[in-house]
């Protein structure tokens, strides 16, 4: 880059700053320069002299700040240095002032739920990316969330929940709108980009694994119509409104049940993740075992025809198939999940450990010392409410 010829002024175009891509350090003049890394990335970096000693500054990614603004923001440090400033100080000053992703998502819900004349739809509004977006998106600088930052919100949900992942994809877009226009931001929307990295989701009854949780009341009515066995429908409601999985509830001990505490203590030795886990019940969840109880005794809550042995595994599945559903008994559990996300202004830790998931965050995991379980058997009433249309 040395030499006595001219120095570059204005060298590059906006063009060829999409364009290339070939790693290396292209000079735009005046000490600014792309840096293109061998991963694809592109950065604007200023080389220039601070307080007597040659310094780079990095003047943040090209997805993000364009060749204009990075011109602008290299003329202002220099001038600074030139004065005898120090640009470090200034940028790091100005970084302390940008935002989180989840303090823009809660100033934009703040701002518009007055003017949601649905309550509803309010509470869902911000839960859902409470939910989705906070894990990966929460504790980011709002001007550094880019395209593949939202790529990895959507793509564990795309298909598997694809109206909440589109409406995820939609909240998320006016976050970074808002924050654009609140100077936080600049340059494009990285939704904008996203479908370019996601499948096809096809037509929404290719993905009917689980039944949308507005469904769920409806289909329990029919359950209940249903010729199949009585105990049959009574452990598949028993299912739907515990969200437990089907061996957890095939294999329920009548021992396991506390019907005074309205508790029940599935053993560590039956749970995925191998950890003692306690169901808060409904009062229609004790309506159920005194129903079972009073048609037969057996050690075990719904026992299969075959004495001490429980309803076989495919009980749900034949039970599904005669009803003509093409869903599964685990579903209901993404049912519920569902729910409690759009449907209830529940914290997202509460619904989580309502399903005995494990928690991936090892802070989060250490700091949460209980099972929440008063929080939980409040979710699991409003769940039962819900699903009976109470």
């Amino acid at each position: 880059m040395g030499g006595k010829g001219r120095h570059p002024d204005k060298a590059l175009t906006s063009v060829q700053v999409r364009a290339l891509k070939l790693p290396g350090r292209y000079a735009d003049g005046n000490g600014l320069y792309l840096v293109v890394e061998p991963s694809g990335a592109k950065r604007w970096m200023l080389r220039t002299v601070v307080q007597g000693r040659r310094r780079d500054i990095g003047l943040g990614g090209a997805s993000l700040t364009t060749l204009s603004e990075a011109r602008e923001k290299a003329s202002g440090y220099r001038k600074l240095a030139r004065e005898g400033g120090d640009p470090f100080a200034e940028r790091d000053k100005v970084a302390v002032t940008i935002p989180t992703f989840a303090d823009c998502a809660e100033q934009v819900y703040a701002a518009h739920k007055a003017s949601w004349k649905n309550e509803k739809h309010a509470a869902q509004w911000i839960t859902t990316l409470r939910t989705y977006a906070n894990p990966h998106l929460g504790a980011h600088r709002i001007d550094q969330v880019d395209t593949p930052d939202v790529l990895r919100v959507l793509s564990p949900i795309w298909l598997t929940k694809p109206e909440t992942a589109r409406r995820v994809r939609q909240r998320i877009g006016t976050v970074l709108d808002w924050a654009k226009a609140a100077g936080h931001r600049s340059g494009g929307n990285p939704v904008d980009g996203v479908g370019k990295g996601l499948p096809k989701q096809g037509e929404r009854d290719d993905h009917h694994a689980a039944l949308p949780y507005a469904q769920v009341p409806e289909f329990v009515q029919l359950l209940r119509a249903s010729d199949n066995g009585e105990i049959v429908r009574l452990a598949f409601e028993f299912l739907i409104l515990t969200a437990a999985r089907t061996n957890e509830v095939l294999g329920a001990k009548w021992d396991e049940i506390d019907q005074m505490q309205r508790l029940w203590t599935v053993p560590a030795a039956r749970m995925k993740a191998g950890r003692e886990h306690r169901v808060p019940l409904s009062p229609r969840c004790l309506e159920i075992l005194d129903q079972v109880v009073a048609r037969q005794f057996n050690p075990l809550v719904f026992p299969g025809r075959v004495k001490d042995k429980p309803l076989s595994n495919m009980v749900f599945l034949m039970t599904l198939r005669r009803l003509k559903k093409p869903i599964t008994a685990h579903g209901f559990r993404s049912s519920f999940r569902d729910w409690a996300a759009e449907g209830t202004t529940m914290p997202r830790e509460v619904a989580e450990m309502a399903l005995a998931h494990t928690v991936d965050n090892k802070v989060e995991a250490a700091y949460r010392r209980g099972d929440l379980l008063d929080k939980r058997r409040q979710l699991m009433d409003q769940w039962t409410q819900f699903v009976m249309q109470l």
